[in-house]
């Protein structure tokens, strides 16, 4: 009996959850915020850690910008500009962060907040 072929064994599993455009996003998010977060509270001891983490999120938000620039974005104009604002203030803030002279709280803040969207929760108050 083949393992590989799911026809020749019945009780193998699927390869993955079918997971849509929005969710894939989300947990991209949700990865690199939390490393994030955990390497703004270990800076101290790891500043490396921090360094990459902000390398990890500019990089996520490059992606995001890239993507809402493109004529083919689907998203609504508005939504569009908003979210390369964020690009653009998530990557200047991030420089801040490496400078010391701000916290990466607020990326992780900004980070959730787009995470809540993701899963259709709309704006924090």
């Amino acid at each position: 009996m083949n393992a590989l072929n799911p026809i020749a064994n019945p009780y193998a599993q699927p390869d993955a959850p079918v997971r849509s455009e929005r969710m894939i996003e989300y947990e991209l998010f949700a990865r690199v915020t939390r490393r994030l977060s955990l390497a703004w509270e270990g800076r101290k001891a790891a500043p490396n850690g921090l360094v990459q983490a902000l390398h990890d999120n500019g990089a996520l938000w490059r992606t995001i910008a890239v993507d809402v620039a493109s004529s083919g974005n689907g998203l609504p104009s508005a939504l569009r500009a908003q979210l390369f604002y964020l690009h653009e203030f998530s990557l200047q803030h991030a420089r801040k962060v490496l400078e010391g002279s701000a916290s990466a709280e607020v990326l992780v803040d900004i980070n959730k907040s787009v995470m809540r969207g993701l899963r259709g929760e709309g704006q924090a108050t």
